[in-house]
């Protein structure tokens, strides 16, 4: 899930999650390298990456790495939109495109290595291995070819632009566009931290000349999206501000322009200008629907990002009602025009990496829309055609929770645990599988401890099982015991995954980073 707002509500596993192709169903097991013409090279290991880095200074290229996972709704996205482009494969030609599988068994401590943990996440390095900057994976393919290029054609590094707008030097247009259009959403802290991004965003966006209102634009949008999913607008943006949003808003081609920031933020941005119900936030919502209706009908537009758009009017539909709610207030047309959609899309979809990214989202759509039984009945209807069926059981046990059917919620996770694919991805699911476990049924100690404990047999075969996504699972497992243990009700329990967990850190080499957080795995565990 880009790590965009609209795809984190895709389902509970898109908890970071977006990611050419045949036309017809993905294999088994999709991947660039497999599907289009771009000479992509894997990399499992910090041996491959450097090869690529020795190649492209010895070539004077820049590297391109992709960092995704063949589940991911945004990654399959990108590989149906972007990957597959003519104009892509040609520019691949003049830079070395590594892919990085987030299953393969060294990617996790790739990802710690490049400060990568959302996918997906592009970064684009100078051939002397400089990181340039981050490409935004939730903006539609030309945007992204638009910064490829910037990159490509000699950009500096986003670091030290950042470096001299916050010093007041002058920049260039083409700083200003690199800066407007940074994948902010998977910076990782490497330019800021995220608590201060919406200040910084709104500086830079006050510092931007009038000579560039595009990126003025932009960063603004960004700056309040940042602030309205933060603080839940808080802090309403100035009058100034309101009135920029409200033009360009009514403006079709200035709003097709920032569609990604529009269709995945448009209740964060509601929020943001108008944190408080009212005729102000009624006249923000009707402008965001307006213009949210125009991008659901654009053709030139990827079915997805139309249904981001779709999903974006119910979310702004929905604001003021509890976030809980079942069955929402929304006008009749709208409730219509989900489900007209959705069945469309199931329809006419049948590309195996499009379908995992238009129809997890049309089935969240109808979840949303309060449409529960629509939803259940396109997820189990899709299972079959999904390359990666175990992210649409996890939709399915979302919706059972959500609807307080506990017993069938823990039958999906435990099917999606069994039967996801990859090392990464079998921690992650498994940690969901235990979370809910211990939500939805504390007292069964021992369907908890098969489940902790099988995790741990997973993690003990895997090298890598202590770095980055892998690692935040288990801490996440972790987390999730010393909260059912509490006073020690369970202290038998932890007790005996503690002494399963032992030799599998003392195995690790002392001087591995990941020993001490597998040390530190259980260790809140204790009553």
């Amino acid at each position: 899930m880009t790590r965009s707002s609209a795809w984190r509500r895709v389902a509970p596993l898109a908890l970071a999650c977006a990611l050419g192709h045949l036309p017809m169903l993905a294999a088994a097991n999709p991947s660039p390298t497999a599907t289009a013409h771009v000479a992509w090279q894997a990399a499992a290991s910090d041996a491959d990456v450097e090869r690529a880095f020795a190649q492209g200074k010895a070539e004077g290229k820049p590297v391109l790495v992709y960092w995704g996972a063949q589940w991911c709704p945004p990654c399959n996205q990108l590989k149906a939109t972007l990957f597959n482009r003519q104009d892509f494969i040609e520019r691949s030609k003049s830079f070395v495109p590594v892919h990085i599988d987030g299953d393969l068994p060294g990617a996790q401590k790739l990802g710690q290595r490049f400060k990568v943990r959302g996918y997906p996440t592009m970064i684009l390095f100078s051939p002397q291995g400089t990181e340039i900057t981050r490409l935004p994976g939730e903006a539609d393919a030309p945007a992204v070819m638009n910064v490829l290029q910037m990159g490509l054609a000699g950009g500096r590094p986003v670091k030290t632009v950042l470096a001299d707008a916050q010093a007041a030097r002058p920049l260039s247009g083409n700083d200003w566009q690199l800066l407007a259009w940074y994948s902010w959403d998977t910076d990782e802290a490497q330019l800021v931290p995220s608590a201060q991004r919406p200040a910084l965003l709104a500086r830079l966006a006050a510092a931007c000349p009038g000579s560039q209102p595009q990126a003025q634009t932009r960063l603004l949008l960004k700056a309040l999206a940042s602030a309205g999913e933060a603080s839940g607008g808080a802090t309403a943006a100035d009058g100034a501000a309101r009135q920029r949003v409200t033009r360009l808003l009514a403006d079709p081609a200035a709003s097709r322009a920032h569609m990604d920031v529009l269709v995945n933020f448009a209740p964060d941005l509601a929020k943001a200008l108008a944190p408080t119900a009212g005729a102000d936030r009624d006249a923000i919502v009707r402008a965001l629907d307006g213009a949210l209706v125009r991008l659901q009908a654009d053709a030139t537009l990827s079915r997805a990002d139309r249904m981001s758009a779709l999903i974006g009017r119910i979310e702004l539909a929905r604001l003021g009602q509890p976030e809980d709610a079942l069955r929402p207030k929304l006008p009749a047309a709208l409730v219509k025009d989900v489900k007209a959609v959705a069945a469309r899309a199931d329809r006419e979809v049948t590309d195996g990496f499009e379908r995992q990214a238009v129809i997890t989202a049309a089935a969240h759509a109808l979840a949303q829309a309060g449409l529960w039984e629509d939803s259940d009945a396109l997820l189990k209807a899709s299972l079959a055609k999904s390359h990666s069926p175990y992210y649409l059981m996890s939709q399915l046990g979302g919706n059972a929770k959500r609807q307080g059917r506990a017993d069938e919620a823990l039958r999906w996770y435990e099917q999606a645990f069994d039967t996801s694919k990859g090392p990464a991805t079998r921690l992650q699911w498994g940690a969901s599988y235990v979370a809910a476990l211990v939500e939805l049924a504390p007292q069964d100690e021992a369907r908890i401890e098969r489940a902790v404990s099988a995790l741990i047999r997973e993690a003990a075969a895997q090298p890598g099982a202590f770095y980055e996504r892998s690692a935040r699972s288990l801490q996440r497992v972790g987390d999730q015991l010393a909260k059912w243990n509490g006073q020690g009700a369970h202290q038998a329990v932890v007790a005996r995954l503690r002494g399963q967990l032992a030799p599998v850190c003392e195995k690790l080499p002392a001087d591995d980073s990941q020993r001490a957080t597998c040390d530190g795995g259980l260790k809140k565990t204790a009553a």
